[in-house]
């Protein structure tokens, strides 16, 4: 069976996509896919590797390692920001007949590491299945357009696939996001996929009844932490995975590094002229870093006041990226102290309302610990903090 291509377009979240051949990295697209982001790095990893490739692959494992660590040498940038290791077991995991499960708690880049991942391996990240309670079998697998199913019955040109069905037929990964959200017998529609490699459409008679995976396919997914217990996977579908987690960053300096390196790429799209100021962003990163363990700046543990909303790298860019946006178009300048205070709110207190009490607590009794000016503005915008 031969599954039709459709014209690339970028698609909203959640819906399948399609080769990302057409998107082009222009200053409408607010985030084009990793292989059009980085196509010259590909470009060039592709024409020097003359490492053994696995079958399907369109990069070697060497080579696809280095796209995603970087490589100083030869001009990559590194683009994860983890364990060497984790990414070395992540790709032989897909170069085997097991898919690859990355968990770990929100914000720590599972869903980027898995779009590298796919973009060196079949130069493409967009066969995407989004998780969710509404997520349904069809966004998976395959559907139908009703009108030609209608006039002409079951047929190859009413057949609508699915990313599942075309990373099968055209050997490619497929990327699952969230696979815990989804209901339990939807991810259970993953098992003969991984197990036989074939998919069956009963709809179909002849050779276009079946749809065997050719090299190359295989499937990353992931999943939060706290995610656990909504729709726990079955031991069946457990069975097909290999598990890889993925920590948070350990260290201060690795991650305010990423952090305004992302910002001052984000900043840019924005229209903001001026680069994030380092020192504001340091506040902010080690606000975060305290709220995520809990403690004030003697380094204790997990406390009382560590708050149940998510405080990951990736809600660091979010606020330090809301801090210079608010700095620029509202004064002209870039973010202060303040301006994070004011930001912070609606990421610290999204579950509960005693987020809200935690992040005061801090703000009234930690920061004051803390020596420098940056921190004494931070204390002295105490107040701007919301109700």
């Amino acid at each position: 069976m031969t599954v039709r291509k459709t014209d690339a377009k970028p698609v909203p979240e959640g819906q399948a996509g399609g080769p990302s051949d057409g998107v082009e990295a222009g200053p409408s697209v607010q985030r084009p896919p990793a292989e059009v982001r980085y196509a010259q790095e590909l470009a060039a990893l592709r024409s020097d590797d003359r490492d053994p490739r696995p079958p399907g692959w369109k990069l070697s494992l060497r080579a696809a390692r280095r796209f995603v660590i970087g490589d100083t040498d030869a001009g990559i940038r590194r683009k994860f920001v983890g364990n060497p290791s984790l990414v070395d077991r992540a790709l032989v995991t897909l170069a085997t007949s097991r898919g690859l499960m990355l968990v770990g708690e929100p914000g720590t880049a599972k869903s980027l590491l898995s779009e590298l991942i796919a973009a060196a391996v079949s130069g493409d990240s967009t066969l995407t299945v989004q998780g969710g309670a509404a997520t349904t079998e069809d966004q998976i697998k395959y559907g139908w357009n009703y009108a030609l199913l209608v006039a002409e019955g079951p047929s190859t040109r009413s057949l609508v696939p699915a990313p599942m069905l075309r990373g099968m037929a055209e050997g490619r990964l497929v990327r699952f996001e969230e696979i815990t959200r989804c209901p339990l017998e939807v991810q259970d529609s993953l098992l003969s996929l991984l197990s036989e490699r074939v998919v069956a459409i009963p709809e179909l008679t002849g050779p276009d009844g079946m749809v065997f995976a050719r090299q190359g396919f295989n499937v990353i997914a992931t999943a939060n932490t706290r995610d656990r217990g909504v729709n726990e996977m079955s031991a069946a579908l457990k069975r097909r995975f290999n598990f890889e987690t993925v920590f948070p960053i350990p260290d201060l300096d690795t991650e305010l590094a990423l952090v305004e390196a992302e910002v001052s790429t984000l900043l840019r799209r924005s229209g903001v002229e001026p680069p994030p100021d380092r020192d504001v962003l340091e506040v902010l990163v080690g606000t975060f870093r305290e709220l995520r363990a809990g403690g004030g700046p003697d380094g204790s543990g997990a406390g009382p006041d560590r708050p149940s909303a998510v405080m990951s790298t990736a809600e660091a860019v979010s606020v330090a990226h809301a801090v210079g946006v608010r700095g620029w178009f509202l004064r002209g300048e870039p973010g202060s102290a303040a301006d994070v205070v004011a930001c912070l709110a609606g990421t610290a207190a999204k579950d509960s309302p005693e987020d809200l009490a935690r992040l005061r607590r801090y703000l009234e009794q930690q920061v004051p610990r803390r020596r420098g000016p940056q921190w004494q503005a931070l204390h002295d915008a105490r107040h701007l903090l919301a109700d």
